[in-house]
């Protein structure tokens, strides 16, 4: 039986998911992730397998008008935390380097420790521009927790701001500054996702290159396309959407009969 990454069989039923389980699980004994990351990952992995595992029309969707919004920014910064440093470092530093966009450590269980960790990752990955580790001089208004800390050259200074894996406090606390606010969330019901202007219901690893791949295609568009397609988002009917296709995916199934294991795999 061939192996995979982390000596799980490449046959398994759930290998991709299992692998992304053992990234956050090195990652935590690396002192990136905390233990709350992994109850986290855990409710958004719930969320995957009702939409499938794969990436649907209303991520698609949301995904075109995020990147026409990226690309409309004066200063679009993208915001990382352990979880998103640790399943798709790679991915958000190419999306950094596409869009010419600093990456900001930005977390709720902030020590300094822990940022510098998660900035080294970055820079190893090859990240030019990482901010929020000594320069996080500033607050966002209305957050005296840790995940208030800015850099004022960042996500304080940012007209859009990307945020993946995030809280529903800071976002909505992104747009009353102001700021146009793309989340990534597997959750259509959670705050963040309700509070942001473009949400991404998908996995991070594959939103973030789906993100990359809509730059590619719209990058030399005319600003006034652009701006009808970010004018032409519906945000509530994405959402919807995501509700919608979980509800008809599972009566689908029982109607099929399909019993899923109590047990669950893996």
């Amino acid at each position: 039986m061939e192996e995979g990454g982390h000596g799980i069989p490449r046959s398994h039923p759930r290998y991709w998911s299992l692998v992304l389980r053992e990234r956050l699980v090195e990652a935590m004994r690396e002192g990136i992730v905390v233990p709350q990351g992994l109850i986290a990952h855990g409710r958004g992995e719930c969320f995957d397998y009702l939409i499938g595992e794969e990436t649907q029309w209303f991520a698609r969707e949301a995904a075109r008008a995020a990147a026409a919004l990226l690309l409309l920014a004066e200063h679009p910064v993208i915001s990382v935390n352990g979880n998103a440093a640790a399943l798709a470092a790679d991915e958000l530093v190419r999306l950094s380097k596409l869009l010419d966009a600093p990456l900001e450590v930005n977390l709720f269980y902030r020590t300094e420790e822990r940022v510098r960790r998660i900035a080294e990752l970055l820079r190893r990955k090859g990240a030019r521009r990482v901010l929020g580790v000594e320069d996080a001089t500033a607050r966002i208004p209305g957050l005296p927790h840790p995940r208030g800390m800015v850099s004022p050259e960042g996500i304080l200074r940012a007209d859009v701001v990307l945020v993946a894996l995030e809280d529903g406090d800071r976002a909505e606390a992104l747009r009353r500054m102001g700021k146009r606010v793309i989340a990534i969330d597997l959750n259509p019901l959670s705050r963040t996702a309700r509070m942001a202007d473009v949400t991404i219901v998908d996995n991070i690893v594959r939103a973030v290159p789906l993100i990359a791949g809509e730059i590619e295609k719209l990058r030399g568009r005319p600003r006034s396309e652009l701006g009808e397609i970010v004018q032409g988002y519906d945000n509530n009917r994405v959402l919807a959407g995501a509700l919608l296709h979980i509800r008809e995916r599972l009566e689908k199934l029982a109607r099929e009969g399909v019993a899923l294991n109590p047990l669950g795999e893996g």
